[in-house]
């Protein structure tokens, strides 16, 4: 009983650590002026993900065999397939609920806008964003996919050097981030107004050092529950009935990514969905970039039957949401859907363990 508590507990702490996080993250990309997309392609993403990296860095040098250090690559092959899979689709859900509640209100007039310019109720089947905002968020997909492929294939193969490609990887990322940072607001929405600073609720404009203290706090709350939420998730996972090994791929990379769900959940909330894609296809690049190249470096990055099937999983949904992008049909019910590869994952994984 004590272990379901704990993660109830666990999950209202990193929930109501991400709204401060979120508040505090606008406000510090405000500070260091870099574009609204940027603010959750780059700063929620990196914030959020940081503290699952350092976890797959200490399980890749500090682990006694090579069994132990392989923890680490099963973390960064479940990352990326929760983000593409369980986090587009809760986004895609809670876009489906709000236009659900905001529909009486809708039928009044014309919808409003929302603070990041999309419209307020967009129809099942009306796209999320026009032609080029899905051009670029399709954008982040097509470096994620490649980037992703060559990982996958990389545990496939054994070669002398491939250790060293871990630094490439590294590289694809820092390549990615001068991207985003050096990137045109163009596309960023005027005039949107940031909610007060929690640390600072009356100031209308917050001290730096309040934004910064905000930021790292939250953080470490998010870092200290979320690791503690995957605990009692190990802990629960026999008492259901379920083996150590479909607790490790089919639980816990849900559970290790549950700040960036919790992060796309608050900002939709907000009516800031693009902040909540974009917060989803950041901490995916991170995920297949910096965990990556730790997994490379340190451990001897070789796959067995059920990683390959979470990367082939991970490779059809990114496929798939791309394809949608591009088409410009990238609807909330067909955002939802991405939820339904993680559900073939688990049933093929459950056929694989046996």
């Amino acid at each position: 009983m004590l272990h379901f508590v704990l993660l109830i507990a666990c999950a209202v702490a990193i929930y109501l650590s991400c709204e401060w996080f979120v508040n505090a993250v606008e406000w510090l990309g405000e500070r260091l002026n870099v574009g609204r997309m940027a603010v959750g392609t780059i700063l929620a993403a990196f914030g959020t993900a940081l503290p699952e990296s350092v976890v797959t860095l200490v399980a890749v040098t500090t682990g006694a065999t090579p069994e132990a250090k392989d923890i680490g690559v099963g973390a960064a092959m479940g990352g990326p397939l929760a983000l593409a899979t369980v986090a587009y689709g809760v986004t895609g859900t809670m876009l489906l609920l709000r236009r659900r509640k905001r529909r009486a209100a809708a039928a009044t007039g014309a919808p409003a806008a929302e603070p990041d310019g999309t419209a307020a109720e967009p129809r099942p089947e009306q796209a999320l964003g026009s032609e080029r905002e899905l051009r670029r968020l399709a954008k982040d997909q097509s470096w994620f996919l490649p980037v992703f492929v060559v990982k996958v294939a990389l545990g496939l193969v054994a070669f002398a050097f491939k250790p060293v490609l871990g630094l490439a990887f590294f590289a694809v990322y820092a390549v990615y981030f001068w991207r985003e940072i050096r990137g045109d607001h163009e596309e960023d929405a005027e005039g949107v107004e940031l909610e007060p600073l929690k640390f600072q609720p009356k100031a209308a404009s917050p001290a730096t050092w309040a934004v910064v203290a905000q930021t790292l706090a939250t953080l470490v709350v998010i870092f200290f529950a979320s690791q503690l939420f995957v605990h009692q998730l190990d802990a629960i996972g026999p008492m259901l009935g379920l083996s150590a090994s479909v607790t490790a791929l089919l639980l816990s990379p849900v559970a290790t990514e549950l700040p960036e769900i919790m992060n796309a959940v608050i900002w939709v909330r907000q009516g800031k969905t693009k902040l909540a894609l974009a917060n989803i296809s950041g901490a995916m690049m991170i995920q297949a970039t910096v965990p990556s190249g730790l997994g490379l470096l340190f451990t001897r990055w070789q796959f067995d039957t059920a990683l390959l099937w979470s990367g082939l999983i991970t490779m059809a949904a990114i496929g798939y949401l791309l394809l949608t992008m591009r088409a410009h049909r990238l609807t909330p019910g067909r955002l939802a859907a991405a939820a339904g590869f993680y559900v073939v994952f688990g049933l093929g994984l459950l056929a694989i363990l046996r």
